[in-house]
């Protein structure tokens, strides 16, 4: 990796990571503010925010944006997070200038204007619906607001049809006034790309910026509990989830790796157990992600509605096992082998790359190289992964969430309570 680092005076950093062996750049703007940013009148803001910058700025309509960067060969996206907006884009490296000047229009110039406005409220609407058709997200949505309720972390990053239907361009204007400064902002890029001129371009486009320092949400309250949507689908949605490390701490990367072995890939141990022991599912999974203040350990799975409670307590006495017994060597060995091959593999695209290095800056302040990553994770060891495995199940509640079984998830729900409350 060939890392360069650079911050204007206003205190937009720009990174680039030069790889010279591709014909493509990818780059883009990652500010610090998303949907953890809100207030509860402004749930889904954000959001709106990142659709709105391709609908027009001062010096382009909506269609004259996509026109442009598609002459080049080029693409552009955003995309919205619980703690980012980013704006980003691909293209060949010659028309580098061409990706940058278009990003800075449609994040300092956009217009919101009215129609265009409307359209895309009904796009965003359109959206949340489709949400509410699928079990998947049903039960994620129902997840978040278990483990984080009545604050931001709880509330789904789309907004609701009520908060969405009634923004405004004043809305927007003020939101983004607020919150889009220099200080903070990241621009990254890697691929076949020049620092010096990427910075040369970006100090003329963005140096006029006004500086200014991150607005640093209030801190998380995790608390945990049990959610239900009375809805029926074919098959039935379960999210288990645990509070577990956030980034900043040292146990975050003994997260990683008890995810993987506990139900990262196939031979991990869920999929081994439920699917190939017993099949009471076609896919199981587990994640561990971590904000700056807080994270969570999840398992998620889908099955018939007479199966269901029976997985559950397959987990559950899973969950008990890795807590108070050590993890095998091999299954160590596999998990680590797995979370490396993965973070180098993802390596090999700037894109990856572009967003790795940005999200580093944001949430450590720095670059993290990749051999210190790689050590990172191998110094994890067996007793570290069941330690981590007691922290998250010994010693946080419980969050819980099921959508799709119908009147049969009362009973499903009633059982995990009175488990957690004996447990």
């Amino acid at each position: 990796m060939h890392l360069n680092e650079t911050r204007l005076p206003n205190g937009l950093t720009i990174i680039s990571d030069h790889m010279p062996h591709v014909e493509t750049v990818a780059l883009g703007v990652w500010v610090a503010t998303g949907a953890r940013h809100e207030a509860a009148s402004e749930t889904g803001i954000s959001h709106f925010i990142e659709h709105m910058a391709f609908k027009g700025t001062a010096r382009r309509k909506a269609r004259e944006i996509v026109e442009e960067i598609e002459e080049v060969g080029g693409d552009l996206n955003a995309a919205t997070s619980l703690d980012t907006t980013a704006f980003y884009a691909r293209l060949l490296k010659s028309d580098l200038p061409v990706a940058l000047e278009i990003l800075a229009d449609i994040m300092l110039n956009p217009t919101y204007p009215g129609e265009e406005l409307e359209r895309e409220r009904n796009v965003i609407l359109q959206e949340i619906a489709a949400t509410r058709d699928s079990p998947e997200e049903i039960v994620l949505d129902l997840l978040q607001d278990a483990a984080y309720p009545r604050q931001p972390l709880g509330r789904p990053i789309l907004g609701t049809a009520r908060t969405v239907g009634r923004f405004s361009a004043e809305d927007m204007h003020r939101f983004r006034e607020a919150r889009y400064h220099a200080g903070g902002m990241v621009l990254s890029a890697a691929g076949n790309i020049d620092h010096a001129a990427l910075v040369r371009h970006a100090e003329a486009l963005f140096g006029g910026l006004r500086g200014g320092k991150r607005v640093v949400p209030k801190p998380a309250k995790y608390a945990g509990g049990v959610r239900l949507s009375s809805r029926r689908f074919e098959q039935a949605h379960v999210v288990m989830g645990y509070q577990s490390p956030s980034f900043r701490e040292p146990d975050f990367y003994a997260a990683q790796v008890f995810s993987g072995l506990f139900g990262g890939g196939m031979s991990s141990r869920l999929f081994q157990e439920v699917r190939e022991k017993r099949g009471l599912c076609y896919a199981i999974y587990s994640s561990a992600w971590g904000l700056g203040d807080t994270g969570m350990f999840n398992i998620h799975a889908a099955t018939g509605h007479d199966t269901m409670s029976t997985l559950i307590d397959v987990v559950t006495a899973e969950f008990d096992k890795a807590a108070t017994t050590l993890p095998e060597a091999g299954e160590v060995r596999r998990a680590k082998a797995q979370l490396k091959a993965g973070l180098l593999m993802s390596l090999e695209s700037p894109v990856a790359r572009a967003e790795q290095m940005a999200r580093q800056m944001l949430a450590l302040g720095r670059l993290m190289p990749t051999a210190e990553l790689i050590e990172k994770v191998d110094a994890v060891d067996a007793e570290q992964v069941r330690r981590l495995a007691e922290r998250v199940v010994a010693g946080s509640k419980l969050s819980f969430a099921l959508a799709g079984a119908g009147k049969a998830g009362r009973s499903i729900v009633d059982n995990v309570e009175q488990r957690a409350v004996r447990h």
